[in-house]
């Protein structure tokens, strides 16, 4: 099967055979006994191309899913029994959970002390792509996050939102803003592959009263964000946390009223799930329920 599945990929025997560190006699009696299983032939082959079947393409289709979930059960159990080991890559964009990253890094590192945890920031400009490409295996991001290919894990907190402008500015003095005072005012911009959606809850296009909303000067980064509106080059939509790791004696935020917290979620591919993943998934979920137990007693 593993033979099979390789093959469809690489469509060639002399690299399935690299891969699976066997010899190409070897993938054409693994195929060839395969096929005498099933009845017929899977592949179409000829000295110059491999291509599979319609049996081939159907047998690929119902079969694909089932050995991924079986090879991750195995992974599973492995793991279980040897403990969770390795490197584990977690990215993070701009202050990750907050005080709670400490914790999780903190609780993960005390459950699985064999497994080496290394930390990669990630830029807003683009806060899905190295998870995409597999530069990190799991990431602390903001939401929404709705791709088909990646899994939202537990969400680790929800803080409100600010308005961050240049000391001196009109809004700077204010107790709070309106969402709507966003149409008065240039906002600065982000380039990069970050998915329209992701922006448009971050920087939206208008306001809920369905009035433009103007951005301008563009930027990559969240240190070029903050240096532009120092600059007086615009204003920006940010959150909470900012007032505590990004302050500046040249910016103010103030509350910003009429947008959605911002929540703070892990999250990583569907595909690319393993047993230090998921360790940690389970980490950062044991992180946010004592977070809700404390929070229960003290209101209580």
């Amino acid at each position: 099967m593993e033979t099979f599945l390789v093959l469809t990929e690489e469509l060639h025997f002399g690299r399935t055979a690299e891969r699976l560190h066997v010899s190409p006699p070897r993938v054409t009696q693994n195929l060839q006994s395969l096929e005498r299983r099933i009845g017929g032939r899977l592949f179409d082959r000829t000295s110059r191309r491999v291509a599979l079947t319609p049996l081939g393409k159907q047998f690929w289709q119902d079969v694909k899913d089932a050995y991924r979930q079986l090879d991750r059960a195995v992974e599973r159990a492995s793991a279980t029994a040897r403990g969770i080991e390795g490197v584990l890559h977690v990215g993070f964009l701009g202050s990750g959970a907050n005080e709670w990253t400490a914790e999780l890094v903190t609780e993960f590192r005390t459950q699985h002390p064999g497994c080496e945890l290394r930390m990669t920031e990630v830029h807003c400009a683009d806060p899905l792509g190295p998870l995409r490409i597999g530069d990190v295996d799991a990431l602390i991001t903001r939401l929404p996050v709705a791709e088909p290919d990646l899994t939202v894990g537990p969400v680790l907190l929800s803080e409100p939102r600010m308005l961050a402008v240049p000391v001196g500015h009109p809004f700077a003095g204010r107790s709070s803003v309106s969402v709507e005072d966003l149409a008065r005012v240039e906002v600065i911009d982000v380039v990069g592959p970050a998915p329209d959606y992701w922006w448009e809850f971050h920087v939206p296009t208008t306001t809920p009263g369905g009035r433009p909303i103007n951005r301008r000067q563009a930027v990559r980064t969240f240190q070029e964000l903050l240096t532009a509106i120092a600059n007086g080059q615009g204003v920006s939509p940010v959150v909470e946390s900012v007032s505590r790791y990004y302050a500046r004696p040249d910016i103010a935020l103030v509350p910003l009223r009429g947008m959605p917290d911002s929540e703070v979620a892990l999250v990583w591919r569907t595909a690319g799930e393993t047993a230090r993943v998921r360790a940690f998934a389970e980490a950062a979920e044991r992180v946010v329920i004592s977070h809700d137990d404390e929070k229960a007693l003290r209101l209580a």
